[in-house]
């Protein structure tokens, strides 16, 4: 089980979206400097010496991998990866070479200075291995003259994990025929100071025994400073959906935190194709799927709709609209074109609506909207302006509410930023956004969802290969939450495997400066797989927790939950009914143990 997990300094692929991004281009002291010493940073297409993209009747023009082998142009654009491109991935804004099929589009990584230039959290690399995976230890030079140094990992393009890839697509092209098989690639970041402005990256080594590391673009994720996310979902898999075709979608959300602009941000993660929004509005709820007063149109990059490519995400510019508190908001999106599966949240626990044929973002009524769904299908977060940033729970079932009482808003997040709202000037705890990172079936070690195609299992990607985009790219996370283990403890994990995988999460947003909290493991005798010998290993791993020395806090859900005289089981009065997931009482209580200054940074 071990060998599923990832090394602390190993960074995975994942995708998110468009948010600001600081420009590419070096300060000239820095670049006369690095000149100085015989190494003058270029930009990274100047530094382009391997054809990875060829032409489905030409493969021979390039060779991507020393063997002849090649990724399909067509097979890129049809998943919208376009020349000149640019891409909202994990955060920030990487653009795909702007070369034709068959000339220089990557360099292969051997110690090259990169001219690159900015301020913000994290290097986003868009990346492949050849020969298998390729790791190296690169630096960073900062404007003030300091360094920094960086692993990067790049998954190999034909074997890397599916969970973490960034696109997928279904050919490789070789000498002697293009092969139905799937070609991935991948964006890794990596974290660098915060706030210190960069003026060059100088790429790993080369990996030798046969690997190389191939890198395509390379940005600065700027912070997302001035927003703070109120309301969050995860992508738990890629479903079919409708199929629907000239059809708008309307989506109740909940919000945490309110402020005096919006944004939001829509994920096509896990796709293979694009998908097209027409238009998009936002309001406040009345009832139904009626709103109060007129929706309001967003817009991004100025554009009344946008088309989202296969594994990219997109945000709405800003827009002035008060979001209220504790409150229903409406999403609605147009899709013009048919879509027949979607990347979604599947436990939404919450009534959202389907109109029938056009566009009736702008409705103010709800009469057109004829059907209704139970999942968040593309939308995966509603940001608002100013605030002090956001809380995120990474979570499985109990996190995602299951258990709470359907469009009652009963979940413990929800209860837990009731309680933050509640706070007066004077508590010391800032009012954070509260963004849900639970997904149903979710375990921490191993996948549910397979990572790739269209799947009826939505257990989401495991929580080590969902970190870096349900947590580190989400907007301004002050705080992680964990609450795992349950789900890997009842399909056989042991103690020590989950403990390890814990242990691994807390590292990693130590090195992203995220305060991490976890909480220990409920009992649940009386659920099928809850066994003795599961309640042995989730003791084991509570005592771990309990110990404290891996995370800033822990919170003891084991000791709100247990029956005292009877500790592997839920009290009854907490109990939904099914001896594993805690019904609105239980959460309640959950939410209202949490010492709030434990959230604090």
């Amino acid at each position: 089980m071990r060998r599923r997990i990832w090394g602390a300094t190993a960074v995975l692929a994942l995708l998110t979206g468009l948010a600001p991004v600081a420009a590419a281009e070096a300060a000239p002291g820095a670049e006369r400097a690095s000149a100085a010493q015989g190494t003058r940073p270029l930009p990274l297409e100047r530094l382009f010496d391997n054809r990875a993209v060829s032409d489905d009747a030409r493969p021979g023009d390039a060779d991507f991998d020393g063997a002849g082998a090649s990724l399909s142009a067509p097979d890129l654009a049809a998943a919208g990866w376009t020349p000149g491109r640019v891409l909202g991935v994990d955060g920030a804004r990487v653009t795909w070479p702007d070369t034709a099929a068959g000339e220089p589009d990557n360099v292969r990584a051997d110690g090259q200075a990169v001219r690159v230039r900015g301020r913000g959290d994290a290097l986003a690399f868009l990346v492949a291995g050849t020969g298998g995976a390729a790791s190296g230890t690169g630096s960073v030079r900062y404007r003030d003259g300091s360094r920094g140094s960086y692993r990067l990992t790049a998954p190999d393009w034909r074997g890397g994990p599916l969970a973490t890839k960034s696109v997928a697509l279904p050919h490789v092209n070789t000498p002697g025929g293009q092969l139905t098989e799937r070609a991935r690639l991948y964006v890794v970041t990596v974290p660098v100071a915060r706030g210190r402005e960069i003026v060059s990256v100088t790429l790993p080594r080369d990996p030798g025994a046969g690997a190389d590391l191939h890198v395509f673009a390379l940005s600065v994720r700027g912070g997302t400073t001035g927003w703070t996310g109120s309301w969050a979902a995860s992508t738990a898999g890629y479903a079919a959906v409708g199929p629907w075709q000239d059809r708008t979608v309307r989506l109740v959300v909940h919000t945490s935190t309110g402020g005096p602009r919006v944004r939001i941000r829509l994920d096509n993660t896990f796709a293979g194709t694009p998908v097209r929004i027409g238009s998009a509005t936002v309001a406040v709820r009345a009832a139904g799927a009626g709103a109060r007063g007129e929706p309001v149109a967003l817009r991004f990059g100025g554009r009344a709709g946008t088309e989202i490519p296969a594994g990219a995400q997109a945000f709405s510019d800003p827009l002035r609209f008060t979001v209220p508190s504790d409150a229903h908001v409406l999403v609605s999106f147009h899709l013009p074109g048919p879509v027949a599966a979607a990347p979604l949240h599947s436990q939404a626990l919450q009534t959202s609506y389907v109109s029938g044929p056009g566009d009736h973002t702008a409705d103010g009524s709800g009469a057109a909207y004829s059907s209704t769904l139970r999942t968040w299908p593309l939308l995966t977060g509603v940001d608002v302006a100013g605030g002090p940033g956001s809380v995120v729970l990474l979570g499985d079932s109990i996190t995602d509410g299951v258990g709470s009482t359907p469009d009652t808003d009963r979940r413990w997040p929800d209860e837990l930023a009731r309680r933050l709202l509640a706070q007066g000037p004077g508590s010391g705890v800032p009012r954070y956004g509260v963004l849900n990172q639970g997904i149903s079936a979710n375990r921490v070690l191993t996948d549910r969802y397979p990572g790739d195609g269209v799947s009826t299992d939505t257990g989401g990607v495991s929580a080590l290969h969902r970190l870096d985009r349900d947590v580190f790219a989400q907007t301004s996370t002050r705080t992680l939450v964990v609450f795992e283990g349950v789900n890997d403890l009842r399909a056989g994990a042991g103690a020590s495997d989950v403990v390890a995988g814990l242990r691994e999460i807390a590292l990693r947003a130590r090195e992203r400066g995220v305060r991490v909290v976890a909480a220990t493991v409920v009992p649940c005798e009386g659920e099928a797989r809850c066994t003795a010998a599961v309640d042995a290993e989730r003791v084991k791993v509570n005592s771990y927790l309990r110990d404290g020395g891996d995370f800033d806090a822990v919170l003891d859900f084991d000791a709100v939950l247990r029956d005292p005289g009877r500790p592997s089981r839920m009290l009854p009065a907490y109990d939904s009914g099914d001896h594993l997931h805690p019904g609105d009482a239980g959460l309640a209580a959950l939410a209202r143990s949490v010492p709030l200054g434990a959230l604090v940074p």
